[in-house]
């Protein structure tokens, strides 16, 4: 295996799985175009000095612990199971989960586990000895290649694997009775690739225009006209980036003041600066903001 970078291009790891589709859109919303078809696991980009490849998760981040890969996305979970050596350059936010631990709701004693030998299956074999250590089970691990939630009550007490919304645990009639860790779709680094010029500046800039994305959903340009005597208790009221800006309007009647918002904000905000004397409200989505 040659870990030398070809023709200086960035090698790039994109995930294979639930994680793909909001990482496409967000390289596609970043202006990164990705042409891939189903039975292609090298898809274009239009990034110049950019190749891509797709792999599984839980290999992203042994490629980028390898060098073989420069940068990828992966989640949090696999790269604390793994204990890999790469740096977490960005966290997108997108496919957020937790890493529970699960039992059949029969075998609960007052929620909790019974202290008894136990069997405990999972994916994730260091998370899970490390969770038993952690909390003085007396349990042997199993290992699973997939479908976790369908070992107990049969072939296991108990289960550690990753849930978004709880649905399959349901499902199988298994409660959460503890949380290991939360996850994402983190964006990593190898070591090794940070350390080259030319490909961390080229990291360097990816982040960049990821991130900007990522602040522009979550906010929105508010602009809003106000008289001069309500100007300062108004500026008060927003939640900006940094300062809002500010210009006189046509006549000197006032002044229109625009800045940057949480958008989650918006449903307080519009109100108090109602009764804070502000007119001619507009909201507006950017598609990226770069603080």
């Amino acid at each position: 295996m040659s870990n030398a970078r070809a023709q200086d291009h960035l090698r790039l790891a994109l995930p294979k799985g639930r994680m793909q589709e909001g990482v496409f859109r967000l390289l596609a919303d970043a202006g990164i175009a990705v042409e891939a078809d189903g039975r292609s696991y090298r898809p274009r980009l239009s990034l110049a000095d950019f190749e891509a490849k797709i792999l599984k998760p839980q290999n992203i981040i042994e490629m980028l612990h390898m060098g073989s890969r420069d940068a990828g996305f992966a989640g949090a979970d696999w790269a604390a199971e793994l204990k890999a050596d790469v740096v977490e350059l960005l966290d997108t936010g997108l496919d957020p989960v937790k890493l529970v631990a699960a039992a059949p709701t029969h075998i609960l004693v007052g929620g909790r586990l019974p202290k008894r030998p136990l069997v405990v299956a999972s994916e994730y074999e260091r998370l899970t000895k490390d969770w038993i250590a952690r909390t003085g089970l007396d349990a042997t691990f199993v290992k699973s290649f997939g479908a976790t939630e369908v070992f107990p009550p049969e072939d296991a007490d108990c289960i550690v694997d990753n849930s978004a919304t709880g649905s399959t645990l349901r499902a199988n009639r298994l409660d959460v009775v503890d949380t290991v860790m939360t996850s994402s779709t983190r964006l990593y680094a190898s070591p090794r690739a940070l350390k080259d010029a030319a490909a961390r500046g080229a990291i360097e800039r990816l982040v960049l225009l990821l991130r900007s994305v990522l602040e522009a959903r979550r906010r929105v340009m508010l602009e809003v006209n106000v008289s001069k005597d309500n100007l300062e208790a108004l500026v008060k009221l927003l939640p900006c980036m940094r300062h809002p800006t500010i210009a006189p309007l046509f006549g000197e009647d006032g002044f229109a003041v625009k800045a940057a918002v949480p958008r989650e904000q918006l449903p307080a905000l519009i109100p108090q600066i109602k009764a804070h004397g502000g007119t001619d409200i507009v909201v507006t989505a950017p598609d990226h903001l770069v603080p």
